[in-house]
């Protein structure tokens, strides 16, 4: 269960439920415990009194029958009829004769567990039944009389007093529903709380959400009201506060960016000059590096081949320089990609090392100086750190152009291959010292991007392939 709502709305309904059960089930035991202890006690005190009377010594008025007299069949009715009642069923038994029973009465002496009728007859027992789905209160007892002597004696006579336990059962079923309907509304009023705890945490949280979701996009002046004095309101202000110190940082470091972009072009643009003149001077001293001493000319072609270098450097920088400001602009139009493909090895020398192929009349549109620089990096890189064959090859999809750029050397190390397009990086200990500037790569993954397209590397086996890609404009 993902959602913290969900959570807490279960949460609150457990606690909610488990304590209502628990209330309910402690509350209706202890109700029901007491009410069937006094119905118990009432009924059980009731027969008492009756057979209390019965026990009384000779010459007392209120006798049922006196103490030296048979019993007759009035005195047995009289004592049946004395224990009767309305929610009573009475059975008594007396010597030989037939068991007699309560006007109207529905249970006889095959309903007495042979349990309670054993220890009547040592004292008075009671036990609940569940007589034809009817809760019943069963008490007996054998009946006493007092002797001569102050003393008591068996008259050999049982009675079994049937108590119906109806109108406490109707009042438990009463309690429980009562407590049903109590339950229920607590669950409702649980689950209210719950939804508006629920709301309060959350609302907060959410509202902390967007804020860093906005933040992350940038917009780093994104704060929140603070209101409270709680967790989430501390929450909230060290949110402000963390956002304000990373906007802070993150300004500085934007200024110093903006900085070092401005220097490098500054430093390129100002190097351009001097670079030109050194370059003019070069040649000639290319030209009379012949007519020099061994040393002198060695030493002649060492700086025409550094400046050379110098110079390819201080060109990439002004145009990175340029993509790091967004000073670098698309200029489309249509353009004959074989045409162009072969233009760009024919101005470099190249043609006679790279096997073209190019289906004639392939026409799309590029930006065509952008183009040549991304074609030009990739088939310089391969004939620099690749080995021949070199092919090139160009092909339209439904997606866009997709231009392969293949060498069979011994390919990039593949923990390399992640890093070709970075800034200055040269894979291998033996390409630190080469000509290359290690920007070739990332210009041209620039200018492809600036096409809203892509380059990728994937070893080939033997060798390395390059493959760009640009989608219909």
């Amino acid at each position: 269960m993902r959602s913290l709502r969900k959570r807490l709305v279960v949460t609150f309904t457990i606690v909610a439920v488990t304590a209502s059960v628990m209330v309910a089930g402690i509350g209706y035991q202890l109700v029901r415990g007491e009410l069937l202890h006094r119905a118990e006690s009432s009924a059980i005190e009731d027969v008492r009194d009756v057979l209390d009377r019965m026990t009384l010594p000779i010459g007392t008025s209120d006798l049922l029958w006196p103490n030296d007299a048979s019993v007759t069949d009035d005195d047995l009715a009289g004592l049946v009829e004395s224990l009767s009642g309305p929610d009573r069923q009475v059975v008594l038994e007396y010597g030989q004769e037939v068991p007699r029973t309560s006007d109207g009465a529905t249970l006889g002496p095959d309903d007495i567990p042979d349990k309670l009728r054993a220890e009547a007859r040592n004292r008075l027992s009671y036990q609940t039944l569940m007589i034809n789905d009817e809760p019943m209160l069963l008490v007996g007892t054998d009946v006493e009389r007092l002797t001569g002597t102050g003393s008591t004696r068996s008259t050999g006579m049982s009675v079994y007093v049937f108590v119906s336990m109806r109108n406490e059962e109707r009042v438990l079923a009463n309690l429980r529903y009562a407590l049903l309907q109590a339950g229920l509304l607590t669950l409702v009023i649980a689950l209210s709380l719950a939804l508006l705890s629920a709301r309060q945490v959350l609302l907060p949280i959410r509202r902390l959400g967007a804020a860093a979701r906005a933040l992350g996009a940038g917009e780093l002046d994104t704060r929140l009201p603070v209101h409270g004095r709680d967790e989430l309101a501390e929450l909230t202000a060290t949110f402000n506060e963390t956002a304000a110190a990373l906007e802070q940082t993150v300004s500085e470091l934007r200024g110093l960016e903006a900085m070092s972009r401005r220097f490098v072009a500054d430093v390129s643009h100002e190097l351009r000059t001097p670079l030109t003149t050194m370059i003019a001077v070069t040649d000639m001293l290319s030209e009379e590096a012949g007519k020099l001493p061994e040393d002198a000319g060695q030493a002649t072609h060492l700086v025409v081949k550094e400046i050379v270098r110098l110079r390819v450097l201080v060109e990439h920088l002004i145009e990175v320089s340029r993509f790091d400001s967004g000073a670098a602009v698309l200029h489309r139009e249509n353009v004959d990609v074989g045409d162009a493909l072969a233009d760009c090895l024919e101005m470099r020398g190249w043609s006679d090392q790279v096997k073209l192929t190019v289906p004639p009349g392939l026409i799309y549109s590029l930006d065509p100086r952008r183009f040549d620089v991304i074609v030009a990096n990739l088939a310089g890189n391969a004939l620099s750190h690749g080995a021949p064959p070199v092919l090139i090859s160009a092909r339209v999809l439904p997606s866009g152009l997709e231009v392969m750029v293949r060498d069979h050397g011994e390919g990039i190390p593949r923990q390399a291959l992640p890093h070709v397009f970075d800034r200055f990086f040269k894979a291998g200990v033996t390409r630190t010292r080469s000509d290359g500037s290690g920007l070739g790569l990332s210009i041209a993954k620039a200018n492809a991007e600036l096409h809203r397209g892509t380059i990728t590397v994937k070893l080939a086996e033997p060798g390395t392939q390059f493959t760009l890609w640009v989608p219909r404009p």
